[in-house]
């Protein structure tokens, strides 16, 4: 299951991955993101996966990148921090990261919720 909370205070969209975390979760959450008028237009996500489990496989991850450059084309810029706490989750983070550079997304991978939270604000 994947909560959306927008704080209208620190102006991140936080994120909370828990339990199983398939493909279709990922595509439905960025098209959720896609289609919200209401975030700003350079959106910082703050997303919380230490409770999660993903279930994906390579060509999953290959789908989830599409989606999300099809989000893309609606920002301006989207700045996004998460936080992992499992080996396999880490991995997965990591080869999104490798996989879906783009020139307006900056995606980073976090151990702690105090250091996403200092990367997110500086930028």
């Amino acid at each position: 299951m994947i909560k959306v909370e927008f704080n209208n205070i620190d102006n991140y969209l936080y994120s909370s991955f828990e339990g199983e975390i398939t493909k279709k979760n990922f595509i439905d959450y960025i098209d959720a993101t896609r289609l919200n008028k209401s975030y700003p237009r350079k959106l910082k996500i703050l997303t919380d996966s230490t409770r999660a489990n993903m279930i994906l496989s390579r060509a999953d991850l290959e789908l989830v990148i599409e989606a999300n450059i099809q989000s893309l084309q609606h920002y301006d810029f989207i700045i996004d921090a998460i936080i992992t706490s499992y080996p396999k989750e880490t991995a997965y983070s990591m080869l999104y990261k490798r996989m879906s550079a783009m020139k307006n997304y900056r995606f980073e991978v976090f151990s702690t919720k105090e250091a996403a939270i200092k990367w997110l604000s500086s930028q």
